[in-house]
């Protein structure tokens, strides 16, 4: 008889292994690391403006039909899930970037126009922080040519300005929205930047496409504004939603070092 409690036991074990069961309820029915599987949740919320429209995000959203310079492609494979957790063949999730270092809103070092500013290690590492943080203006520029000398005095920026964000007809034609490389987009020319160098205390320049400089003036405009390392560029920006006027902007690159671009998130303050 005192043997039938034994049997018993043993034979409740067989039958929950038999059917699947653990057997011991509240372990080993739990995901790894004790992760919880969670019941659907409702789709994010997608925002381009915070706390009640104080804060502006002006960064555009990575995509694959996202244009990248001199390419018909977009950016395809940007993202790509390394590690997975669909059907428990892992504990969490990894993903992938690749992209280059000018892919999106993105800033330039002096690196990346001077072989001996990238050999010395001007990276985006060495990127003031002062300057990509602060007061900024953003102007609207005249719709009918690129960003000459005279365009940037008839704008008439004030002495002691130091950042300055300027939109274009490439935000009027959508041009960061379309796959497909546009080299029709307007940007600096070289006298204009050699213009706002001799003539501003601007320190950040802010465009709305992939080049700050024509495509015409490309690699002059960079040399221009690059030259003597005081003025920081970022590209590529997002103004479609915001009014002109002066801000606080936010502007952080990555921190990588040896690297003489990086996306950054940058924001508007009102």
């Amino acid at each position: 008889m005192e043997l039938l409690p034994f049997f018993l036991l043993l034979l409740i074990g067989a039958t929950a292994v038999a059917h699947g069961e653990p057997a011991y309820p509240g372990y080993g029915a739990e995901p790894a690391c004790g992760v919880k599987e969670e019941s659907a949740v409702p789709a994010p919320e997608r925002r381009e403006e915070f706390d009640g429209g104080r804060i502006l995000d002006i960064s555009h959203y990575y995509r694959e039909d996202m244009p990248a310079f001199e390419s018909a492609e977009g950016t395809p494979g940007f993202l790509r899930l390394a590690r997975s957790m669909r059907n428990g063949s892992d504990i969490a999730n990894f993903s992938e970037l690749r992209l280059t270092a000018h892919s999106g809103t993105h800033v330039d070092a002096p690196g990346h126009v001077f072989e001996h500013y990238y050999d010395a290690g001007f990276d985006v590492d060495t990127l003031d922080l002062a300057v990509l943080n602060g007061p900024a203006m953003l102007v609207d520029v005249p719709r009918d040519s690129n960003i000459t000398a005279d365009v940037l005095e008839s704008l008439h920026i004030p002495k002691g300005v130091r950042r300055v964000l300027f939109r274009t007809l490439n935000t009027d034609r959508k041009l960061m929205w379309k796959k497909e490389f546009d080299s029709s987009y307007v940007g600096f020319m070289e006298d204009g930047a050699q213009w706002l160098i001799d003539n501003t205390d601007i320190r950040l320049v802010g465009i709305d496409y992939l080049s700050v400089g024509a495509y015409e003036e490309c690699i002059p405009a960079h040399l221009v504004f690059l030259g003597k390392r005081e003025v920081i560029i970022v590209e590529a920006l997002n103004l479609e939603h915001v009014a002109a006027g002066v801000y606080t902007l936010h502007c952080l690159p990555l921190r990588l070092r040896g690297a003489e671009g990086s996306p950054a998130r940058c924001i508007l303050i009102k």
